[in-house]
């Protein structure tokens, strides 16, 4: 169905539908940091609208919860208290802006300089491997919770069709929630004693030079996701947004949307795989729908029984999903590097990636004063350095140059 013959009421109804694509994942990273899940809600709702107000609301793009900072969320919360951990967050749309100045300079040639795959690769791979114990840990709270949810996801994403094989992780956390039921083992209080209507819990950040630095370098990994996101939604909707508006716009617009979550209490947004495999389905790339699903968000965000019900949900239900999430987002980053067709019997490849696994999974600490740098943001940083300063054989620098 081409846009032009969409109805408002089919805009609405397959706008509700894109939010419940885009719902489990969304609400799945505050449940796993500690972060209220309306407020991620209204972020994402807010954030998506932000992003379409920079890009001149050409851009069928949703933005909802990063899982690539989960990891560090878990860890900055630790060393520098919430609050502290939020100015980090925010400091993450200051990366979003600095390539977004990059990008209208110098085109894409200095990102892939900066970035190429050997850097990239491992990074996303430290973001997976780094939560495993987490997953586990939450997983054999209840083993039998947590293998039906993971089933449950694993048959979902294999065998299901149409718009339910896009929601796996939706399917995994529903049935999984279902059979704790079944089992006694939700309690639901929390729902009964909560109002209808209820605002979000904002958090306000406390300035933290240490949480900044910890957090920046993790943004390298949802930067470069998001030129592939928008290449594909180009693809996906027949037009070049890459030209028009520009990278730059939308690394804008994901900056700001960026800041805005962190300076509120909700985690960093990112650009959804997610809404673009339903576009692809639904043959809708009409931006208003995106815009409808972020609106239902907002209102989502203000119904104080939905954030309950999501905070009655098992931590073995979750830790089900997040062993096969974690796991598929360490294999995401070998899939980048086969696809970039790194060569890893080249041994300058084989040190810069084998430092970033090592310091990365062996929490190598970089002390400063008063000020540290540890897990992938650090490791983000080494892969960079490396990749800057060890010099290249003259048939991989020509091939690059060929590929540029």
């Amino acid at each position: 169905m081409e846009n032009k013959q969409l109805t408002p009421f089919y805009k609405t109804v397959v706008g509700v539908q894109f939010l419940f694509v885009a719902f489990g994942a969304t609400v799945l990273v505050p449940l796993l940091v500690g972060l209220d899940p309306s407020t991620a809600l209204f972020t994402a709702g807010v954030g998506t609208l932000i992003f379409h107000l920079v890009t001149k609301g050409i851009v069928p793009i949703f933005l909802g919860s990063s899982f690539a900072f989960i990891a560090p969320i878990v860890k900055a919360t630790e060393l520098y208290g919430l609050a502290g951990t939020l100015s980090g967050m925010v400091a993450v749309g200051f990366v979003y802006f600095l390539m977004s100045a990059l990008v209208k300079w110098q085109g894409m040639r200095l990102i892939k300089r900066l970035f190429p795959p050997v850097v990239i690769g491992p990074v996303i791979m430290l973001i997976g491997l780094s939560l495993a114990g987490t997953g586990v840990d939450m997983a054999k709270e209840d083993w039998l919770l947590a293998i039906i949810s993971l089933t449950t996801a694993i048959i979902v994403s294999l065998y299901a069709k149409g718009i339910l094989r896009l929601i796996p992780i939706f399917a995994g956390i529903i049935v999984g929630y279902i059979a704790a039921i079944i089992l006694g083992r939700v309690d639901f209080t929390l729902i009964t004693d909560a109002s209808w209507f209820s605002l979000p819990q904002f958090v306000k950040p406390e300035f933290s030079w240490g949480a900044i630095l910890f957090m920046i370098p993790v943004a390298i990994a949802p930067v470069i996701e998001h030129v592939g996101d928008v290449y594909a939604v180009s693809q996906v909707a027949g037009k070049d947004f890459v030209k028009k508006p520009g990278l730059h716009r939308t690394m804008l617009g994901d900056g700001i949307a960026c800041m805005f979550a962190g300076a509120i209490g909700g985690p960093p947004v990112t650009t959804y795989s997610e809404v673009t495999g339903a576009m692809i389905l639904t043959k809708v790339t009409d931006p208003v729908v995106i815009r409808i699903a972020a609106i239902t968000g907002i209102v989502f965000s203000m119904i104080g029984k939905v954030s309950a019900f999501l905070k009655t949900i098992p931590g073995a239900v979750l830790g089900g999903i997040m062993l096969l999430l974690f796991g598929m987002i360490a294999a995401t980053g070998v899939n980048n590097m086969i696809t970039n067709k790194t060569d890893m019997s080249n041994t300058r490849n084989l040190i810069i990636v084998s430092l970033i696994l090592t310091t990365g999974i062996g929490g190598a600490v970089l002390q400063i004063g008063d000020i540290s740098m540890t897990g992938i943001g650090l490791s983000a940083l080494i892969g960079v350095i490396l990749n800057l300063i060890i010099p290249e054989s003259k048939e991989i620098k020509e091939d690059k140059e060929e590929n540029i």
